[in-house]
């Protein structure tokens, strides 16, 4: 999954428009690619110990979660058309800078977190692929891990030119996996090899009851759903983003939320849920590949392909965070090292090198100090800031509510961001963790410590040189005197 750059940095008025090139399939098209990647790949197996074999519920409460909270964002992404995401919703509603900052560095952190998820996911797939037949937390996965985290720089420093078409061909690819583990679970099932009966059953730990199991597996499954609030970032590059937007994102959403259920449902109907978080026995999706197609050779093609999708999902994911990092620094609420360019490559290659060092601390803790899987841990941890943004964007918008503007946009079911301010507000809170998760919360708290220290570092610097206070993301105060709003503070 990836998390793209939500600095809300707009173009001032006199600068020219973006082209709008995005046609309704290429959007959907987008928003799939975004949302698939490393979450189902990587959590099937730990989501279905949580719960057993009802391992689709998770991913059914996910999905309606997501839901509810895409449709806050479609009445705000048409009501304020820009490229600019979470931080302008939450500038435009409360115009606090330092809310705002806090809102665009935890999106940040959610690209640093998702990365390093990936990273430790892509160390699994190699492991299978290779048949190298290391253990968990060893000091090959997290060579493995590192290794790949490195090239994920070198390849960020030298510089990347993204494109649709580039996009298209790697949700292809990812889409192509997922689609395998449904045929093979239905080809299993035609041979007799599977059982379903297993998909009814759900199973939880002593320690939390039923109740709050599913709440932790949905708050860990909600790391496959995340990616579409990506997209609002493409508003100005959309044709008729106020009519095809509604549409088209949750078509994707409909569309990925069927893929993740089926996938889930042929997982503990073909293996079972105690092998399925096995690392010894291989990743789970590649488990599912092996015992529902035996005489194909299925499973020796399929850690490639997860490979190739998390790859994806990491160098997207850094290339966000390293971006919105080198932003905030131009903009002066930030150290301006961070936003220094390379002379030759022209890529920010300080802030490159500050966020792939936050990831090489995140893998070497959670590969050597963390009891709990490190693709658990981590993609835990990016579920629990982005729920954090979406409880930020849901209220935004019950407060935005009150100052209607002038053109026509997609109206929201009225209850619906109260639905979802509260459905994500809960999934964060740590009664949908257990006790060995709350390294989640120590992993945001660390993270958003570097921030806000940074930030008071640098607005004490900029008080002591007598410097105008930049006010975190000033493009958004231009755009709104530009729209007729001006800042409350």
């Amino acid at each position: 999954m990836t998390k793209a750059h939500q600095s809300g940095a707009a173009a001032a008025p006199h600068q020219p428009e973006l082209n709008r090139v995005m046609g309704p399939k290429l959007l959907l098209l987008f928003i799939v690619g975004d949302i698939l990647g490393t979450g189902v790949y990587a959590l099937t197996g730990t989501v279905a110990v949580e719960v057993g074999g009802a391992a689709w519920a998770p991913f059914l409460i996910a999905f309606l979660v997501a839901t509810i909270t895409a449709f806050s964002y479609l009445e705000l992404v048409t009501r304020y058309p820009q490229a600019a995401g979470a931080a302008l919703y939450a500038h435009r509603a409360f115009g606090i800078h330092f809310l705002t900052f806090l809102v665009a560095f935890t999106v940040m952190c959610s690209g640093i977190t998702s990365a390093s998820t990936a990273s430790n996911a892509f160390a699994g797939f190699l492991n299978d692929g290779f048949g190298l037949g290391f253990e968990k937390g060893s000091a090959g996965i997290l060579l493995i891990a590192l290794g790949f985290m490195t090239l994920v720089a070198a390849v960020n420093l030298r510089g990347v030119g993204e494109s649709v078409k580039a996009n298209v061909v790697l949700t292809c690819v990812e889409l192509t996996g997922l689609l395998m583990i449904i045929f093979v679970g239905f080809y299993a099932m035609a041979q007799g090899r599977a059982d379903f009966s297993e998909v009814m059953v759900f199973r939880s730990s002593a320690e939390k009851g039923a109740f709050l199991s599913l709440t932790a597996a949905t708050a860990l499954a909600f790391f496959a759903m995340v990616g579409f609030e990506d997209s609002v970032n493409m508003a100005e590059e959309v044709k008729d983003p106020v009519r095809i937007f509604p549409r088209i994102m949750l078509t994707g959403l409909g569309i990925t939320g069927v893929i993740y259920i089926l996938v889930s449902i042929c997982a503990v109907a073909l293996v079972p849920v105690g092998d399925l978080s096995n690392p010894d026995l291989g990743s789970a999706l590649t488990q599912v590949v092996r015992a529902g197609a035996p005489n194909l050779p299925f499973d020796t093609i399929f850690p490639f392909i997860g490979m190739f999708a998390v790859a994806n999902s990491a160098l997207i994911n850094m290339l966000m965070a390293s971006r919105l990092l080198y932003g905030l620094a131009r903009q002066g609420v930030l150290p301006h090292g961070l936003g220094l360019v390379h002379r030759t490559r022209r890529t920010p290659w300080v802030a490159i090198l500050f966020t792939t060092g936050l990831a090489f601390g995140l893998i070497y803790f959670v590969v050597t100090r963390s009891n709990l899987p490190a693709v658990s841990l981590l993609g835990g941890t990016t579920s629990l800031l982005l729920l954090c943004v979406f409880t930020v964007v849901n209220i935004s918008l019950i407060v935005l509510r009150r100052h209607p503007v002038s053109h026509n946009h997609f109206r929201a079911p009225a209850v619906l961001p109260y639905v979802g301010a509260v459905s994500c507000a809960f999934l964060a809170g740590p009664w949908a963790r257990s006790a060995a998760q709350m390294d989640q919360y120590r992993i945001a708290g660390w993270l958003l410590a570097i921030g806000i220290l940074l930030w008071g570092a640098t607005w004490i610097w900029n008080k002591a040189s007598r410097k105008p206070y930049p006010g975190s993301l000033g493009d958004i105060d231009q755009m709104r005197e530009h729209h007729g709003d001006s800042p409350r503070n």
